[in-house]
């Protein structure tokens, strides 16, 4: 069908098309659910960024404060297993960019990871440089969440 004269080409098939729209609203179904977890996941791990200036402004004690650091430190990471596995998820549906986005999310995560182990190892600086990674998660999230909005077309 759809090689004769007077039929329908084949790629007008009504079953086709139907068939097509499908499965480009499962893709993007299965995009924006992963886009959705990964953006849980950074969130998580944004509010516990947060709290180091809780822990300085309501602590005094340097010993209470480290313990309260080494406290942070477990819980960011206990979250940072999720966020990544929703990394490799946003990977995987893609597209490319969205998947570069979540991967630069991933390692501003790591950056400020790292400057939070160096101001438990009472760095000097390390403060500075966390503040500093901080603003660099906030800046590559939003950048993730336009790109996310963009490739599912959302306004």
């Amino acid at each position: 069908m759809g090689d004769q004269p007077g039929e329908r080409p084949r790629s007008t098939h009504p079953g086709r098309t139907a068939a097509k729209a499908q499965h480009h609203a499962q893709i993007r179904e299965a995009r924006r659910t992963a886009y959705l977890e990964f953006l849980e996941q950074a969130h998580i791990t944004g509010e516990l960024y947060y709290r180091l200036g809780d822990i300085y402004m309501q602590l005094t004690q340097p010993d209470e404060q480290l313990k309260k650091i080494q406290d942070l430190r477990t819980a960011l990471r206990d979250a940072y297993d999720p966020l990544a596995r929703c990394a490799r998820v946003v990977l995987l549906e893609g597209p490319e960019a969205i998947a570069s986005a979540a991967e630069a999310v991933k390692q501003a995560v790591t950056d400020a990871n790292g400057a939070l182990w160096e101001i438990a190892q009472d760095t000097p600086d390390a403060r500075s440089r966390f503040d500093s990674a901080h603003q660099v998660f906030r800046e590559r999230l939003q950048s993730f969440i336009e790109t996310a909005r963009a490739t599912t077309g959302s306004p």
